[in-house]
């Protein structure tokens, strides 16, 4: 599993517009938003056919969106269990 976590940054008029773009894309979740600082909190989880690092590509460039910030990021991988 992987999963990040991002900040945008963009106009509150254009965030309509920024929110329908993400819908569209796989993995992306709203969280929240502020129209006051024009931010907007999203994860990006990874699932069947697209990887994290594609989704925050997309989101990156998404219309509107002047800037993302990654806030967090968690991966599983490489946490197998050994025996001691």
């Amino acid at each position: 599993m992987k999963i990040a976590s991002l900040v945008l940054r963009a106009l509150p008029a254009d965030f309509p517009e920024i929110k329908e773009a993400l819908a569209r894309i796989p993995g992306v979740e709203i969280h929240g938003s502020s129209e006051e600082v024009g931010r907007i909190v999203v994860t990006v989880e990874d699932g069947e056919g697209w990887s994290v690092t594609d989704s925050i590509l997309a989101v990156n460039l998404a219309p509107k969106v002047q800037a993302v910030t990654l806030a967090y990021e968690y991966t599983d991988d490489g946490l197998e269990l050994t025996e001691a």
